[in-house]
């Protein structure tokens, strides 16, 4: 899906930031979010979709069923997010803001000299890992992304900040060339970063099925098959920030997920699926506590088309 935000409407954001500051932005953001429930369709229904997919599974942590104003809500996080993104280069955050779980974890890791590969998700804001890593722990962070449908957005962050586009790699330039790359970075004892929980461009023949929030949904095998050729432990990571919370804290936590991938020919599609399905739960505890920081807006459980 291709961005629906304009250039000018995202350099006028900044300037409300540089400004005004913040609470200005974050009013501004509201009639965007009017914008997408009225006339977004899918978004709309995406992520009412998925709130009724998480109180049918996790009822407690609701008072009642999602209704629309908790689309709003959603939509207005997500928004949010963004806009962190987009700062995220020019405007630091403080450290104190982190609560960090697990903070051994964090200690552990970055003990270990080996590089790393980082599974995470479109959850919350993976950019606070990579700037929470790079600006308070000095690692070198490389991404994985496919985000050339976002041409404005990749704009605006290139103009704040040359250094934004630094280390991000395309998905679908990934040959083998780019995987060489990658490995020698692994092998100097940088990370890579990759999420687990989209679709690939390639479509279903990349997938496996897994069960997620109580329904069959479809996640890539790339995560795995990549860890596998790379050779290294692989993490993952979650951060998100919870914008209705005083002060909003970023929270940020660290999960093993294992110190090597190894597939094996005779029973490689089971270990896949075992992987990703391995994936899903852990990504699956994280949003339990945190519904709204979900922002796959798609028909995340329709069978993919190939």
């Amino acid at each position: 899906m291709r961005e629906a935000g304009t250039l000018f409407g995202l350099r006028f954001l900044h300037f409300v930031h540089r400004i005004f500051g913040r609470w200005l932005v974050s009013f501004c953001l509201w009639p965007t979010v009017a914008y997408f429930v009225l006339f977004r369709p899918t978004s709309r229904r995406s992520s009412q979709q998925f709130l009724h997919a998480h109180y049918a599974c996790y009822p407690t942590f609701w008072s009642r069923p999602p209704t629309l104003w908790d689309t709003c809500k959603h939509l207005y996080v997500f928004a949010q997010t963004v806009v962190d993104k987009l700062l995220s280069w020019s405007v630091e955050i403080n450290a104190d803001q982190f609560r960090v779980a697990h903070p051994e974890r964090i200690d552990e890791l970055m003990a270990d000299t080996r590089g790393q590969l980082i599974i995470g998700s479109h959850m919350g804001n993976l950019e606070y890992c990579r700037g929470f890593m790079h600006r308070y722990r000095d690692k070198l962070i490389n991404i994985l992304v496919h985000d050339k449908h976002s041409e404005n957005y990749n704009t605006v962050m290139q103009q704040l900040n040359p250094d934004s586009r630094l280390n991000i790699f395309q998905v679908e330039e990934f040959d083998i060339p780019t995987m060489l790359t990658i490995k020698n970075k692994i092998d100097t004892g940088e990370w890579v970063f990759i999420a687990g929980d989209r679709i690939p461009l390639t479509g279903q023949a990349r997938t496996v099925e897994v069960t997620f929030l109580g329904r069959t949904a479809h996640f890539p095998i790339g995560p795995y098959m990549l860890a596998q050729g790379l050779g290294c432990p692989v993490k993952l990571m979650f951060s998100y920030c919870d914008y209705f919370a005083p002060n909003k804290p970023v929270y940020f936590e660290v999960e093993t997920f294992a110190d090597r991938v190894t597939l094996g020919r005779a029973d490689r599609a089971v270990n896949l699926q075992a992987h990703a399905q391995r994936f899903a739960t852990m990504l699956e505890q994280q949003l339990a506590h945190a519904p709204y920081q979900w922002f796959n807006f798609y028909d995340f459980w329709a069978e993919p088309t190939t």
